[in-house]
């Protein structure tokens, strides 16, 4: 396992184009990689998308991406979350198509099921939800992608947004709140 300062300084290579350490990285954050998509396949129906899958799709995506700049660790997987989060998105999304020709229906969410949407329906509520709270507030959509599609802890999701622990559990707290509120109102927290 290697430490936090050598990840960051080949991600930094990376992000300055050394293939060198491109190369070098790779078996370092695989195997993190593919326990952040273990996490988000817990809820996926069984057969649908395999986290090895899960991890080579965003690989190909975060190696595509020309000239990213890393700060650290922490940003490096906040951005793998995040890319993540759209591949799971967009595969429900397909299957959402195929199944009823593209019509989505409203799907009522209690908090366990806030935590780990079980159905297609259910993350696609959830995304669609996520993005009206970015317009409404992006620090909190940005505080739940990094706690929970990113699986960062408190100090983690704080040092990447620079504002203190107890900002992100208030968040936390009220981004839940909201989010539930939306979903069950079908688009209107109020």
């Amino acid at each position: 396992m290697a430490t936090t300062p050598h990840l960051t300084l080949l991600l930094r290579s990376w992000g300055q184009g050394d293939p060198d350490a491109l190369r070098q990285l790779t078996p370092l954050v695989y195997e993190e990689l593919r326990s952040l998509a273990r996490h988000y396949l817990t809820a996926e129906r069984p057969g649908t998308l395999q986290p090895t899958a899960l991890v080579n799709e965003a690989w190909l995506r975060l190696v595509d991406t020309a000239g990213l700049q890393f700060h650290d660790r922490v940003h490096f997987y906040a951005v793998s979350a995040n890319i993540m989060r759209r591949i799971l998105v967009d595969a429900a999304r397909a299957r959402a198509t195929s199944k009823r020709g593209g019509q989505f229906r409203k799907v009522a969410l209690d908090a366990d099921r806030l935590a780990n949407p079980e159905t297609d329906e259910q993350l696609l509520a959830l995304d669609d939800a996520l993005d009206a709270l970015a317009q409404h507030d992006p620090r909190k959509e940005r505080v739940v992608e990094l706690r929970h599609f990113g699986g960062l802890s408190v100090e983690e999701t704080a040092a990447v947004l620079q504002v203190s622990p107890q900002t992100v559990m208030r968040d936390w707290k009220l981004s839940k709140s909201w989010l539930m509120r939306w979903m069950e109102h079908n688009g209107d927290p109020a």
